[in-house]
């Protein structure tokens, strides 16, 4: 079960029909190992000379087969041992799977999210979506195929039957290696002349572009960014500062050439002509496109105090600055300027690293703002009891240096800190300087303005990700920035249907998770404005759930050691049901139940 055809349609993932299509090149040759071209225009195949038919239904479309040479059948359970929402996790030839049972049928699917490997028979159940419990990413559990972010692919399906009140599943031992199964793509067709251009190298130019192919547009795709690498993982770059970039790459540029998705590398664009659709690029170059995506991202504030243009001093935004600071800072004073999440990630991971670290912040705890002085006070605790100490209510005001280097940092309040390195973590701003003169609407910060389908107001240009602010349906439609890697792939994927003409609109509960020293912060919704706050749970036992309460209702929550509440929160405000103040207040968080009810 599973996977999608070229055209979108669901269909089973395992054995091919020849192409079928009189004059096609392609005729008797597998589409395992070599697709059809198809028009973006509908169902046809493309042959060289270019004549074109619209397929038959058996034509060119997966069928199922079943290698028994390769396959696995085995007995997991009694019918009786699932009861109806279970989630269970069951063995088949020494490897896990999930069984689920929904509505009386039974459903096996791969038993790890494709992300970072959550056990998802942890996971939250609504229907036929299944909600990973570390990082909010949805699969449905018919097909397998991915309904939500931050994981891009989708989860194998097995077959389970029932015979005599026992449950067997049937599956290929090469399906159970994997925890993830990537969906089929159409392929580049020279004779579609029409260009894609999506400036950005990160998440939401990726899922943008995959998304394009998924949906079957054949035409040119490109991706331009200033970077050095395919797109990667951010999020890891401060709480894994030891890895390489290949470490964290997130697609290989095999994985995109074979796609036929040109990626860019170190080509950073300097200006944009809305008129004549073309972009121009730093090394002088220009590209013309029919349709464009904006998602250049935002970048690192910088510091504008006396010494800031000293040595060693950092902002982390690639996989060199990550391991430039912790080259730096290891056995030397770390000074770090904000305790922002990326700020409060340096310092844990470097904690037991670097000779001395002090964090300088203005407000009275950290990331004050998104999660209240609750969160932030466990985790400056948490820090604090590693030997971090931390200079709340103040600002640097000086960097003093020699020869060249930083060696102190001065604080307002005439404090001196020993600082060999300093880390930057203040704020972010959206990169849309190329804009500037142009007539694309952008607000006061520089975000870009988009609507409900990322469309801009230019027609035929789309903006996705950090670099815009858009419509928030937890703040009743007010506009935000919301900086979340799950958000921008949410962008990337409703942009790309919208550059097909599939008036999709955007319907994502952001998903947000901090980790320091091992233990992860959850977070989902959107909690701006929010005027109360109801916890459960203990914050001195670093095991709570906060709720988020606006107008009388839940529009966000945070969690430690609680797994899976906030998932499952999610879930609920993806499902635009509200929770009341009162019913927060009533949630026992040992029982996921008691929420699940209300």
């Amino acid at each position: 079960m599973g996977a999608l055809s070229n055209e979108g349609r669901a269909s089973p993932a395992v054995g091919w029909q020849l192409c079928q299509t009189p004059g096609c090149h392609l005729a008797g040759e597998s589409r395992r190992q070599q697709q059809c071209w198809l028009s973006d225009l509908g169902d046809k195949c493309l042959n060289p000379a270019g004549r074109t038919r619209n397929l038959g239904p058996s034509e060119c479309l997966p069928v199922p087969s079943m290698d028994s040479s390769d396959t696995i059948t085995e007995e997991v359970c009694r019918e009786d041992d699932v009861g109806d929402g279970q989630l269970l996790e069951v063995m088949v030839a020494g490897y896990p799977v999930l069984l689920v049972r929904n509505r009386r049928e039974f459903r096996a699917l791969g038993s790890k999210c494709p992300h970072y490997g959550a056990p998802l028979s942890k996971g939250v159940l609504r229907g036929e979506r299944l909600r990973c419990p570390w990082h909010g990413a949805c699969f449905n559990i018919r097909t397998g195929d991915i309904e939500e972010y931050p994981a891009l692919d989708c989860i194998p399906c097995f077959k389970v039957t029932v015979e005599d009140g026992k449950v067997f599943i049937t599956a290929k031992k090469k399906d159970l290696e994997s925890s993830q199964r990537v969906k089929d793509t159409s392929r580049r067709c020279l004779l579609n002349k029409n260009t894609m251009l999506l400036l950005g190298g990160g998440v939401a130019a990726l899922v943008c572009a995959e998304t394009l192919r998924q949906e079957g547009f054949t035409g040119r795709i490109i991706m331009a960014t200033k970077e050095k690498h395919v797109p990667y993982d951010k999020s890891k770059l401060s709480k894994e500062m030891n890895l390489k970039a290949e470490d964290i790459y997130l697609r290989k540029p095999e994985f995109l050439e074979a796609r036929g998705i040109e990626f860019w590398t170190e080509k950073e664009a300097v200006s944009v002509d809305f008129q004549k659709q073309k972009v121009r690029f730093m090394d002088g170059s220009s590209q013309k496109y029919h349709q464009l995506l904006i998602a250049t991202g935002s970048h690192s504030g910088f510091l504008k105090v006396p010494g800031a243009d000293l040595q060693n001093i950092c902002t982390l935004q690639t996989p060199e600055e990550s391991s430039k600071i912790l080259e730096l800072a290891t056995g030397r004073n770390l000074v770090i300027v904000g305790a922002s999440f990326i700020g409060m990630e340096v310092a844990a991971f470097l904690s037991d690293k670097a000779g001395t670290i002090s964090v300088v912040e203005r407000e009275e705890f950290p990331f004050q703002h998104a999660m209240g002085p609750q969160v932030g006070g466990v985790a400056m605790k948490m820090l604090q009891n590693k030997g971090v100490k931390f200079h709340m209510k103040t600002e640097l005001c000086e960097l003093k240096g020699k020869d060249g280097k930083v060696t102190e940092a001065v604080l307002v309040n005439g404090e001196k800190l020993p600082a060999d390195v300093v880390v930057v973590g203040i704020g972010s701003t959206p990169s849309s300087a190329f804009l500037k003169g142009t007539s694309i609407a952008r607000d006061a910060k520089g975000a870009i303005l988009v609507d409900l389908h990322m469309q801009t107001n230019i027609p035929k240009v789309f903006a996705a990700g950090d670099v815009v602010t858009f419509p928030v349906a937890l703040l009743d439609g007010d506009r935000s920035s919301i900086h979340h890697q799950q958000v921008a792939e949410a962008h990337g994927r409703c942009a790309a249907l919208n550059m097909l003409g599939r008036g999709e609109e955007l319907h994502t509960v952001p998903y947000f998770w901090s980790t320091l020293l091992g233990k992860s912060i959850r977070y989902a919704g959107c909690g701006k404005g929010y005027t109360d706050t109801v916890v459960k749970g203990s914050l001195e036992q670093q095991k709570f759930l906060i709720f988020y309460i606006r107008d009388g209702h839940v529009t966000a929550a945070a969690s430690l050691n609680c797994d899976p509440m906030v998932s499952l929160i999610a879930e609920v405000l993806y499902l635009g049901k509200q929770i009341s103040k009162e019913e927060a207040e009533a949630c026992d968080i040992g029982s996921i139940t008691s929420l699940a009810q209300s």
